[in-house]
């Protein structure tokens, strides 16, 4: 039988960006490889046909990086963007729904970065940066590539500049139903510092390039859609709450007041106790949104005459991007659950489901870990979930196993009842070498409403650590997890947890800190709650591992990190890739993060007793 192996992981295929066509036939996707190859990133567009009536098929070669499909609004053609024509440099293109050569539309030497073709006017909205500058320094927030708003004719080639935006950075658009208006969300700088810009909302009117401003709106506000109710239009986006950005996302709403009038805005996910995940437009009538409950997702309707989400199904695990038709009778999103990895399913909103793609057909017939779902009671009594995996072939009465917690980043995200096999040390990764897996959900993650997200603003560290270590005494007292072999990992504020796990305690034999901050100056107690402050306090083994491009957690943080272990004579690994963000993309890099963690598990938790016989 095949086994689990780093390279099956980082070369399986990915299905991203699903979009619908106006007339809910077709869905066109971005397929794509997990791991960027060192030389060129490649994708290639797919469709398929929402019934399932016949198989997916492949719309372009995937020579290049074919991605971001939009669709025409009469459903006929689909828009792009590929570097096709200049490695590293994307353009927008346009193709026939039936296939065939695709049609260069832009040729400006900074390429593109996001389009919406526009209903009504024969226009195509383009969002495209500033020259590069040419300067051999970096000044900290200059010469930093801004998306402007262009407005394109695909037929004459004619590439106007939206004036009346000021000097910000265009980060989303949607264009009104019926041919009306576009909003545009943008922020006062690109995206140096996450959760530091200022967003604004604006309506451009595409025939006179009027700018309109809504005012500021919240942090990291994003998925803007149109809705119509007693003859005024509304916006709806996703966008942080306060405390913020520690606190969770909610959806506000504005209406578009009449020329000289003050918008209104309101949360419409106040005391909900499930979290918004993504929106999406649905022409005559009010937006579809995805809503992440528990270690489910479900899908809601915005009711228009209480202004509260209205829940129409339940998907068993994971849901994303999510995108309706112009009429909001079929729907598409990636979807993963417990067994299966993320493929495009379509389908009525109120309804199950249906899978249309198989981008992973190389998995089947491999043997899994069985994944649990965990429910528990924190501390104080709080109830909470997780996730846990058996080794391959086991069962709980095999135990007790090794056990490895990862933990989720953050803090506001979570572990849904998906598919748990990626490029960090994922569950089945482990699972398939005889390590049981917890993957934890304490406080101040999503799923479970915006008291549950914020309870852990200004104090990281404190009880979502207690949340934890509660979940892994389970374990132990159900005979799953040995007391003396228990490791912890994760990345980004995963990654922090794991600094601050083993500055708190000894019982954790080994730890992997993976792009995680380990000091700062808020928001909470600076000193106090800074896992280097206990450093000296440490040891237990710890693997660190940082991209060196990271502008999310700098690389200096685990530099840091890195110094105070050495000073204190802790056991540990320092591993800096290079030309890597927060994320690590590239191919060799992905397979080195897989094998470098699951040797190092093996190392210090003496190698697992529990060995698969597949």
């Amino acid at each position: 039988m095949a086994r689990i192996t780093s390279r099956l992981i980082v070369d399986g295929a990915l299905p991203l960006q699903p979009a619908i066509s106006p007339d809910g036939r077709w869905v066109a996707y971005t397929v794509s490889t997990l791991g960027r190859p060192e030389d060129r990133q490649r994708s290639a567009i797919w469709i398929a046909a929402t019934d399932a009536s016949s198989p997916p098929r492949k719309l372009t070669a995937g020579a290049a990086k074919d991605f971001l499909p939009r669709w025409a609004p009469d459903s006929a053609s689909l828009y792009f963007g590929s570097d096709r024509v200049e490695r590293g440099t994307v353009q927008l293109h346009r193709i026939s729904a039936d296939g065939g050569e695709a049609e260069t539309l832009t040729t400006r030497p900074g390429g593109i970065s996001d389009h919406l073709p526009l209903a009504g006017h024969g226009l195509v909205a383009v969002v495209a940066e500033d020259a590069p500058a040419c300067e051999d320094v970096r000044v900290w927030g200059e010469h930093v590539p801004y998306g402007r708003l262009w407005l394109l004719d695909p037929d004459t080639g004619r590439l106007g500049k939206v004036e009346g935006l000021d000097d910000r950075h265009v980060a989303e658009l949607a264009q009104c139903p019926d041919a009306g208006p576009l909003a545009v969300l943008s922020w006062a700088v690109p995206d140096l510092d996450p959760g530091c810009s200022t967003c604004a909302l604006h309506v451009v009117d595409p025939e006179t390039g009027t700018v309109r401003d809504l005012g500021d709106v919240e942090p990291a506000a994003s998925s803007p859609v149109w809705w119509r109710t007693d003859g005024v239009w509304h916006l709806c986006y996703l966008a942080t709450t306060p405390p913020g950005p520690v606190g969770g996302r909610a959806v506000f709403d504005v209406t578009v007041p009449a020329a000289g009038a003050a918008a209104d805005r309101r949360n419409l996910t106040a005391g909900m106790a499930v979290c918004p995940a993504g929106l999406a437009q649905v022409a005559h009538g009010p937006p579809l949104a995805l809503f992440a409950d528990g270690l489910d997702t479900a899908i809601h309707r915005l009711d228009p005459a209480t202004g509260r989400f209205q829940r129409m199904s339940r998907v068993a695990g994971l849901a994303v991007s999510l995108t309706a038709s112009h009429s909001g009778e079929v729907v598409a999103a990636l979807v993963s659950s417990a067994y299966e990895p993320m493929n495009v399913h379509a389908g009525p909103p109120a309804a199950r489901l249906t899978r249309l793609s198989d981008t992973r057909p190389e998995l089947r017939g491999l043997r899994w870990g069985t994944q649990e779902r965990l429910s528990y009671r924190a501390a104080d009594g709080l109830d909470l979930d997780g996730l846990l995996i058996l080794p391959v072939g086991a069962s709980r009465h095999d135990g007790p196993f090794p056990l490895v917690t990862l933990v989720h980043g953050g803090p506001y995200a979570r572990y849904a009842d998906q598919f748990m096999l990626g490029v960090f040390p994922s569950g089945q990764w482990l699972a398939a070498a005889g390590y049981a897996v917890f993957l934890p959900n304490p406080r101040g993650g999503e799923g479970h409403g915006h008291a549950f997200a914020a309870s852990v603003a200004g104090a990281v560290g404190m009880d979502e650590w207690t949340d934890i270590v509660t979940g892994i005494d389970v374990l132990i007292e159900d005979g799953v997890a040995d007391p003396d072999r228990l490791g912890i990992g994760g990345w980004s504020h995963g990654g922090f947890m794991a600094a601050w796990a083993v500055g708190r305690t000894t019982r954790f034999k080994a730890a992997v800190m993976g792009a995680g901050i380990c000091e700062g100056a808020g928001p909470h107690r600076h000193d106090e709650l800074s896992p280097v402050s206990y450093a000296s306090e440490i040891r237990t083994p710890v693997l660190i591992l940082h991209g060196e491009d990271d502008t999310n957690v700098p690389l200096g943080q685990s530099t840091y990190f890195h110094r105070a272990l050495r000073r204190f004579g802790v056991e540990h690994e320092f591993v800096v890739y290079p030309r890597e963000g927060h994320a690590i993309r590239e191919r060799g890099h992905q397979l080195d993060v897989l094998e470098r963690t699951r040797a190092w598990f093996d190392r210090w938790l003496a190698g697992p007793a529990w060995r698969s016989p597949c």
